[in-house]
């Protein structure tokens, strides 16, 4: 049996709740991961071939449009449990947008202050939408996804004030 990854472990997490499509998943995971932890469908996809070859799941019969449901078996909650129990991964930061800025020297003049503006303009937008979100998760009274939500806003607070001092760091750039 393979060590579960994060990307697997989220899914079997998902299906504790009840059977879920692949479609389903996809959209579950958006809706309750999607802002700190990105599947694609392609990922889902595998990942439930490899869960289901496993035994880690099981394929229902196909209903609408062809999609068939998926469900945790004993094996795959066990997975899921020690998953669960062990100490997470260590963070690995991915921002594209450094990578664009390590290179910038290959983009014409002015292209970095337009991507920068446009990054800085989705972080802020994402900020907001955070913050309207958290409004509605602390009426709800659900702390723990309240708890995540906070990060997600701490961190877009931070990407912020890193814009706001880029020019400085760029001299202009």
């Amino acid at each position: 049996m393979r060590t579960l990854n994060a990307t697997a472990a989220s899914l079997l997490g998902l299906l504790h709740d009840g059977p879920l499509t692949g479609w389903d998943l996809v959209a579950s995971a958006q809706d309750r991961i999607g802002n700190f932890w990105t599947l694609t469908q392609s990922q889902v996809y595998r990942e439930l071939a490899r869960m289901t070859e496993d035994g880690l799941v099981t394929v229902g019969d196909p209903g609408p449009r062809d999609r068939k449901p998926y469900t945790i078996t004993d094996a795959g909650a066990a997975a899921f449990a020690e998953w669960i129990d062990a100490d997470p991964a260590h963070d690995q930061v991915r921002v594209p947008l450094l990578v664009t800025i390590l290179f910038s020297a290959h983009l014409r003049a002015g292209r970095l202050a337009e991507i920068i503006a446009a990054a800085r303009a989705a972080h802020a937008a994402r900020l907001a939408a955070y913050r309207t979100h958290e409004q509605d998760l602390a009426s709800a009274g659900d702390r723990v996804r309240l708890a995540t939500l906070r990060f997600g806003i701490r961190h877009e607070q931070a990407a912020l004030d890193w814009f706001d001092e880029l020019p400085a760091l760029l001299g202009g750039s």
